[in-house]
């Protein structure tokens, strides 16, 4: 079983920057990493998702442009790099595992095999 710690989070004002960290607790290079968040009365929704060597990546169309998802194997760490963040955007911010091969589609929730305990990202308009 791995754990994952995200951090990162906090409240910044539209058009704002944050970065997201994830760190697991053993090597994670046999997953697929990625990203989801959950908006108050929302399902939690694919965000980004990276392969396990950190080549291939895919977004959801609403972020796409903006975030960027990488990973450092050596550090068990994965990233999500925000940037023109919008009201939008504002979330619970989960990090996710998945032992499955890394597909260019939306991962979806139910193929998750772990989970983050999730990192609040507030934008104020």
């Amino acid at each position: 079983q791995v754990q994952l710690v995200e951090s990162g989070g906090g409240l910044v004002q539209t058009g704002g920057s944050l970065r997201l960290s994830c760190v697991a607790t053993k090597t994670f290079n046999q997953y697929t990493m990625g990203w989801f968040r959950q908006a108050p009365g929302k399902e939690r929704e694919f965000v980004a998702t990276i392969s396990r060597g950190g080549q291939l990546t895919y977004y959801a169309d609403s972020v796409k442009g903006r975030f960027t998802i990488s990973r450092q194997n050596d550090k068990n760490t994965v990233y999500l790099q925000m940037n023109s963040l919008k009201p939008e955007d504002t979330a619970v911010y989960y990090c996710a595992a998945d032992r499955q091969a890394y597909r260019a589609k939306p991962t979806t929730a139910a193929a998750v095999d772990y989970w983050g305990q999730g990192t609040q990202v507030t934008v104020s308009s």
